[in-house]
């Protein structure tokens, strides 16, 4: 007898392909009439939906969700410790890969931290720029998001239409940056180079065909009766609870709360430009759908007045310590070359402090924390990064809902691997 008991209870401690899943994510009896058990499964990591990131092990009765476990630990880079290895600007490459979907927010978010560590400002222009770059990057965020998200759930011509409308925008972003994803455009105290002289005429025509395409999708998709049963009251999470996980973005604006780093916080002069933050009432799916379909015209808006007013003058500051000098410099003169040398292998060198910074990334607030020692690289660096925040209230939202309801909730956090790699 107490054989048999022994062999019961090791099969109750196997954790059915859970590993590392606490007790009480076993198989277990449900007190009903019918003698039910639960069933533990595993959904991704290596699954398209999941993004090849993330696990989450779902214990269902039935197909009902009354337990899961999220693991996001699939992305083993490194990034906050590989910024204390290399100087300042050289740290411009590892942002472009933590949301690589809007790389230029990154960027310039890392560039603002530093800048605010030596105390200074970058000329208008080139704020003006850095805001027309970072709307631009946010509209293609909006985009991936939104057409990866319709395409899980049956939606595969809204996905086609939405991913033209962002190659005309990768278009823009690779004739300014030279590039399409990895970009690292931003520099501490400037930018890599200029818009283009016609860049004001193409992005114009560009978002002209924007709006069609999301227009089109708009009809298709956002009154379809199915679409609505799919997301409507899915994946609801109160203004409360929003507020308790610290969520931000679109996921914290569908619960009602107004909250944009852009308004709250302007930065390279955002108190200039006219937009309205779109907030939802439900805080389910649905309202995070439409919160980010309207952010997607009202970043339009933001980079048509930006181009609108776009000042004269530098693009970078003029200051030795921060900023490489022009190339005329470096090879005409003694101060040009030391100056190119020095901040080349040591790098830009902050004054002893900490500072911490925020902007509005395309999923909610993207903040980095930053130590100075007084020498070129980092003491330490720390990321504030939306996606690794808000998939700490994914188990809130799927709870009681169907395991088929998991999709069109992760889609709606969009959960960027990048971000979450520790």
């Amino acid at each position: 007898m107490i054989d048999s008991l022994n062999q019961k209870q090791k099969l109750l401690d196997f954790d059915y392909g859970a590993g590392g899943i606490e007790t009480t994510m076993r198989s277990r009896a449900l007190n009903d009439d019918l003698h039910t058990e639960t069933m533990v499964v595993s959904i991704g990591p290596s699954h398209p939906a999941t993004h090849g990131t993330v696990r989450i092990v779902a214990e269902l009765s039935g197909e009902k969700i009354i337990d899961a476990d999220i693991e996001v630990g699939y992305l083993h880079r490194g990034f906050e410790k590989m910024c204390e290895t290399v100087n300042y600007n050289q740290v411009m490459p590892y942002t472009d890969r933590l949301n690589y979907v809007s790389p230029l927010i990154n960027n310039f978010g890392w560039c603002l931290t530093i800048e605010k560590l030596f105390g200074v400002e970058v000329p208008k222009r080139c704020q003006y720029i850095r805001v027309i770059m970072s709307e631009i990057s946010r509209i293609t965020d909006h985009l991936t998001c939104l057409g990866a998200s319709a395409m899980e759930l049956g939606a595969m011509t809204v996905m086609l239409y939405m991913m033209e409308a962002r190659e005309y925008l990768w278009e823009l972003i690779e004739e300014v940056t030279g590039a399409r994803l990895t970009v690292s455009y931003g520099r501490v105290g400037g930018l890599n180079g200029d818009l283009t002289p016609d860049f004001a005429e193409k992005t114009r025509e560009a978002f002209k065909k924007v709006r069609r395409l999301v227009a089109d999708s708009d009809k298709l998709l956002s009154r379809n009766r199915i679409f609505m049963d799919r997301m409507c009251d899915v994946g609801k999470i109160s203004r409360e609870k929003a507020i308790a996980y610290s969520l931000s973005g679109p996921v914290l604006r569908s619960t009602g709360v107004a909250y944009d780093v852009r308004k709250a916080y302007p930065y390279s002069s955002y108190q200039d430009f006219e937009f309205i933050v779109p907030v939802g009432s439900k805080g389910d799916n649905y309202d995070r759908f439409l919160v980010r379909m309207i952010e997607i015209e009202e970043s339009i808006k933001i980079v048509e007045q930006a181009l609108t007013n776009l000042p004269d003058g530098p693009i970078s500051l003029s200051d030795p310590r921060i900023v490489i000098e022009d190339k005329r410099e470096v090879y005409g003169s003694i101060d040009g070359m030391i100056n190119h040398f020095e901040l080349v292998i040591r790098g830009p060198e902050p004054p002893i402090g900490s500072t911490y910074f925020q902007v509005e990334g395309g999923n909610g607030e993207l903040g980095f924390y930053v130590v100075s020692d007084g020498s070129g690289k980092p003491y330490r660096a720390f990321v504030r990064a939306p996606a690794f925040i808000h998939m700490g209230a994914f188990r809130e939202m799927i709870l009681g809902h169907s395991l088929s309801d998991i999709i069109p909730t992760f889609g709606m956090i969009n959960m960027i691997g990048g971000e979450c790699d520790r």
